[in-house]
């Protein structure tokens, strides 16, 4: 299919879709829903809602069901469906390492090269196995300089801050094309022996980062923002620094802060300065970025990712926006070739989405991850993905990508202790003013159900949203 016709399409369907957006809005809801909508204060028009029994040939409920609302990270399953139908669970994304000259007796005299294609699983453990391999083809001295080669993905500075105002959130960091630990450092706050002091570490342990440790040993409680934790970050010219103050309840034990502190550009540099010299290897230069002239021969290691299909696990269970970005950008390039761009992601997501059966018309996928406000789908084309997924060859690694309902991911903490648990197979999504989930219900009548919920409203994220949801989802359930 043409791009420019599916371009054209979209507008004539935009139109459409605008025009026939209140089909189903005054379909009245079943009574118990009914009673919780009006319970939680929200508007008819601020729901969407797609119901369907697996198998049948039309929905058991539509409600606004072709209305465009934001759908946050509910898009997720568009974006793992299309990366798992076009590149199948299989698929891994390669790190390969070239040397400009060869290694004689260890010592590379020349420069190392590490290209990357945007592997999105990327992390430390990963990292320091690949610099392992590096050291056991032989190399132990690199008397030149390293670059990394990111190249592979063709994309605009982007400020992390911009969506909310929160730079330093591991959700809010931009894709990179050798992006390692999603650019996060996981801080590990802990009491020390006495009770006296609080210790504070970092993983992983990057040797340019500083942490100043301000914080203060109380008794308190425990349930407070960050466990009084205030974190800060000073970016100098030649390093950074993290700041950590507070009065910290030593009562309460550990905790973890997952945050960012550094560009991916620095992170890279640290953390391959880290895992080398932890094997014994040795730099004599630099770290830097930039794509040198290689020739066409095999690279001195080749450094393979973990499966696709394991990987939209992280995207879907834990619902890691970084990790649906890459899959977006890998779609485009695979489909129209490198560098991955912004514009080519969308493109391909359109198109293997239309392939799938999805009616692609009106909707609006800004990067893939639902992290936006300008995201638009209908429950109804939510629905025909989730049907589509249904129908897949790959139908078991898209549906365990999923979260189970009071068992693990981000449904883990919901309907655990009722009948629900374990039979739902889920995707949430959550903005202000944005509450959504779509996914598989497994009803006590042992029938598939299919499910979506959209709710765009300003008290959506305030508690009326998510009830809302168990209110449908326990309703499905009981069919």
């Amino acid at each position: 299919m043409r791009i420019r016709g599916l371009r054209a399409g979209w507008a004539i369907g935009l139109v459409l879709w605008a025009l026939g957006a209140s089909g189903h809005a005054g379909a009245s809801l079943p009574e118990p829903l009914q009673r919780a909508l009006h319970a939680e204060g929200l508007p008819a028009a601020a729901v969407g809602l797609w119901v369907k029994r697996v198998g049948d040939p039309a929905p058991l409920l539509q409600h606004n069901a072709r209305s465009l609302f934001n759908p946050a990270s509910t898009i997720k399953l568009a974006t793992t469906l299309a990366a798992l139908s076009e590149l199948g669970p299989s698929h891994v994304w390669t790190t390969e390492i070239h040397a400009t000259a060869p290694v004689r007796d260890g010592v590379l005299r020349g420069d190392l090269v590490l290209r990357g294609t945007g592997d999105p699983a990327m992390v430390s453990e990963e990292h320091w196995r690949m610099l392992g391999a590096l050291r056991r083809t032989g190399l132990r001295r690199i008397e030149g300089n390293v670059y990394l080669d990111t190249s592979h993905f063709y994309l605009p500075v982007e400020d992390p801050g911009a969506f909310d105002g929160q730079p330093l959130r591991a959700y809010n960091q931009p894709p990179h094309a050798l992006i390692v630990n999603a650019n996060a450092l996981r801080f590990h706050v802990m009491p020390d022996a006495e009770g006296a002091g609080v210790r504070v570490t970092a993983d992983p342990p990057l040797p340019g980062l500083q942490i100043v440790n301000n914080l203060r040993a109380v008794e308190g409680e425990c349930g407070g923002w960050q466990r009084g934790i205030r974190y800060e970050v000073e970016n100098g010219v030649t390093d950074a620094r993290v700041i950590l103050d507070g009065d910290y309840p030593v009562n309460c034990g550990s905790y973890e802060l997952l945050r960012t502190a550094i560009p991916p550009e620095t992170y890279n540099r640290e953390i391959f300065r880290l895992h080398w010299s932890q094997w014994g290897g040795e730099l004599q230069g630099d770290v830097r970025y930039g794509v040198l002239p290689l020739d066409d021969g095999p690279p001195l290691l080749a450094h393979q990712s973990r499966p696709l299909g394991d990987i939209i696990r992280v995207a879907n269970k834990w619902s890691t926006n970084v990790v649906a970005r890459h899959l977006a950008l890998t779609l485009g390039a695979s489909r129209h070739d490198p560098p991955a761009t912004v514009e080519k992601a969308r493109d391909a997501l359109y198109e293997v989405l239309a392939g799938l059966g999805v009616g692609v018309g009106g909707m609006i996928i800004d990067n893939g991850s639902g992290l936006s406000r300008h995201a638009r789908i209908t429950p109804e084309q939510l629905g025909q993905v989730l049907q589509a997924g249904w129908d897949s060859p790959w139908r078991p690694e898209f549906v365990s990508s999923l979260a189970i309902a009071g068992l693990d991911g981000t449904m883990r903490r919901r309907f655990g202790n009722g009948p629900e648990s374990g039979r739902m197979h889920l995707k949430s999504g959550h903005l202000n003013q944005v509450s959504a989930v779509a996914g598989y219900v497994r009803n006590r009548s042992n029938e598939d159900v299919m499910v979506v919920l959209l709710v765009n409203h300003p008290n959506a994220h305030r508690g009326s949203g998510s009830r809302l949801q168990e209110a449908v989802l326990r309703w499905v359930h009981d069919l």
